[in-house]
């Protein structure tokens, strides 16, 4: 490898919109050059102009995080040309619909468990490699207590595995590092708030713009 870049890089796996794409945003005004990673093109897109808006810069990658193979070339990708990562924020998530447990059926069940549990772990192994090759490297998680309450199975069962891997993680790098930190938002507007709880006024919660300050917070550490 030669005549790398050494900006400071930071991955988002889940950026095109809600908390993905306000952490984007927020490294990308704290100096971060963004990878971005989304299914929706226009979602991505959107974020780049946004981006640039604060003069920041992003590379745009519209994949989907369950398809190994993509994953792991994008990581390659960075490593040649970056040579590795400073930071990683893990927010694409499967949010199947709300139905019994023992209604709970294939097409619902077999997204949440792909996308929120196999990528995860896919993820895990191909991002940590970039992440031992810079001091200081994090990489960021994002729990859900609603694990275990009616209705939620499959979300809440593939949540909470993901956030079990995510722990075995960060106790097993404690020495080593990469950083591995788990946090647990406040309720916010957000769109898979609002695909929960469909009746629920988004007035009444506090929109991702005034929590700014937070997001900023955990980009910068």
């Amino acid at each position: 490898m030669a005549d790398l870049d050494m900006t400071p890089t930071a991955l988002v796996t889940g950026a095109s919109r809600g908390l993905g794409a306000a952490l984007a945003l927020a490294m990308a005004e704290a100096g971060f050059h963004v990878i971005a990673v989304a299914r929706t093109v226009g979602g991505l897109e959107e974020l780049d102009d946004r981006i640039k808006a604060v003069g920041g810069q992003a590379t745009l990658a519209p994949m989907d995080v369950t398809e190994a193979p993509a994953m792991q070339h994008l990581c390659r990708s960075i490593f040649e040309r970056w040579g590795g990562l400073n930071l990683w924020a893990h927010t694409a998530i499967h949010a199947a619909p709300l139905t019994p447990t023992d209604m709970i059926d294939d097409k619902d069940w077999t997204p949440s468990w792909d996308t929120n549990v196999e990528a995860t772990r896919r993820l895990i192994a191909y991002v940590s490699p970039l992440l031992k090759t810079r001091a200081g490297a994090r990489a960021l998680f994002f729990d859900d207590p609603r694990g275990g309450e009616k209705f939620f199975g499959s979300y809440g069962a593939s949540k909470a595995a993901q956030i079990a891997l995510a722990r075995s993680w960060q106790q097993e790098s404690l020495k080593t590092g990469p950083k591995v930190e788990i946090h647990t938002p406040d309720p916010m507007a957000s769109s898979v708030r609002a695909r929960f709880f469909p009746g629920e006024s988004r007035e009444a919660l506090p929109a991702l713009e005034t929590r700014k300050d937070w997001i900023t917070a955990m980009v910068t550490g």
